[in-house]
C-alpha cells in the first residue's frame, strides 16, 4: 500500500468516525457503531488510570453517554478517535476523583480475552507497577488502543519527541524487569 492510498485511508476512516460522532446524538446505530470500535480501547485507558475492573467498565458508559451530549465537535477539523480518548481520559479522572480510590495497586485484567491467563495478568500487573502514570497511559494508548504517536501527542499534551521517548524509556523499563534482552 503506497503512503498517498494509505493516507487516503486513515482520513476516510476519521471522517466516518468524526460523522458518526456527529450523529451519535441523534442515531442509535451510530452510537452502537462507535461502542463496538472504541469500548475496548476506552475500558484500556480507562483502566491505566483507575487500576479498577468496575470503575474502568463505568468509564466506558460514561464515556458513550458523553458522546451522545457532545456540542464542541468540529468533524471537519477533529481526530475522532482522539476525541474519543480524551473524553475517556477525562472521566477516567473525574470517576478516580469521586470515588477517592487510591492507585497504588495496578492490576490488569483481560478484557473479552479468553486466552489471556491468570499468571499473564500478574506478571503483566508486576511489570506495569515500575512505570509512572505517563509512561503507563502511553504504554496503553499505543498498545492496547494503537494509536499513533501523533495521535497520542495530541490526547496527552506532549510533544511527540516527548511521547517517543517516554515510550521507548517505558520499553526499556519493560524488557528490563521481564529479563528481555533490547536488540540494539
Amino acid at each position: 500500500m503506497s503512503i498517498f492510498s494509505r493516507k487516503q485511508s486513515e482520513d476516510s476512516e476519521y471522517s466516518e468516525i468524526n460523522r458518526l460522532i456527529m450523529e451519535c446524538a441523534t442515531s442509535k446505530e451510530s452510537l452502537c457503531t462507535l461502542y463496538n470500535m472504541f469500548k475496548g480501547s476506552v475500558f484500556a485507558v480507562a483502566f491505566s488510570i483507575t487500576s479498577d475492573y468496575q470503575l474502568s467498565e463505568d468509564c466506558v458508559m460514561e464515556t458513550f453517554i458523553r458522546l451522545t451530549q457532545v456540542k464542541r465537535f468540529n468533524p471537519k477539523n477533529g481526530n475522532g478517535k482522539g476525541y474519543i480518548i480524551k473524553i475517556a481520559q477525562n472521566v477516567a479522572h473525574e470517576i478516580l476523583r469521586r470515588h477517592k480510590k487510591e492507585y497504588n495497586d495496578f492490576y490488569i485484567q483481560g478484557y473479552g480475552e479468553a486466552d489471556q491467563t491468570v499468571e499473564d495478568s500478574i506478571f503483566i500487573n508486576q511489570l506495569l507497577k515500575h512505570l509512572n502514570e505517563n509512561q503507563r497511559q502511553i504504554i496503553v494508548l499505543k498498545c492496547c488502543s494503537e494509536l499513533t504517536f501523533k495521535e497520542i501527542s495530541e490526547i496527552m499534551h506532549l510533544n511527540i519527541s516527548t511521547v517517543k521517548s517516554r515510550y521507548q524509556k517505558a520499553m526499556s523499563i519493560l524488557q528490563s524487569k521481564a529479563g528481555v534482552k533490547s536488540e540494539k
